[in-house]
């Protein structure tokens, strides 16, 4: 139980970071994003390898892949965590814009310390966008394995990420080398 505790008090210190800023942070669509300046969604029928990320409480395992320009990649996500997490591609501009998307999720009750509140979701939320349906991105909640494809046609390094409120600044975050392909001899 004292694991349990200690874990949920850093869950709620890390989101008191973001309390007092809630009103300034911008509300934005959930959707669309800008995606294509890291890739492209990817077949994972078409996928060149699978590779396996496990979720904990503020980390990935693995921290850091190499992955070569052009290549698809099956991404399986499994959340061992006991809170909900994200698995979200790009650059750490691109993260930190999504962060105040999800900060707007979870001050509409859409996102909570463990999962989601699917009804919520549907709801019409004026301006924003509430679905977190971009193709870079996935949500998983505790327990739960979750997948998505993507292929790597930039040829420049980003990173993956958890973007709910304090995970990223907690350290929730892995770093993805990408290498000029193989196939094209580069």
């Amino acid at each position: 139980m004292p694991v349990l505790l200690s874990k949920s008090l850093a869950f709620v210190l890390a989101l008191s970071t973001f309390a007092g800023a809630g009103a300034a942070l911008a509300a934005g669509s959930h959707s669309g994003g800008h995606s294509s300046a890291i890739g492209e969604p990817g077949d994972p029928a078409a996928a060149d390898r699978t590779i396996e990320i496990t979720m904990g409480d503020n980390f990935y395992e693995p921290e850091r892949l190499t992955i070569s320009a052009g290549e698809t990649v099956r991404f399986v996500i499994r959340n061992d965590g006991e809170f909900l997490h994200e698995f979200n591609l790009g650059t750490a501009a691109m993260h930190a814009e999504h962060q105040t998307e999800m900060m707007a999720m979870m001050e509409q009750g859409v996102l909570t310390p463990t999962g989601l509140d699917h009804s919520k979701m549907k709801m019409d939320h004026g301006d924003q966008g509430m679905a977190h349906d971009d193709a870079n991105s996935v949500l998983v909640e505790p327990g739960k394995t979750m997948e998505i494809a993507w292929k790597f046609t930039a040829d420049t390094s980003f990173e993956f990420a958890c973007n709910i409120p304090g995970h990223y600044e907690s350290g929730m975050v892995g770093e993805i080398d990408i290498t000029k392909s193989a196939l094209s001899g580069s």
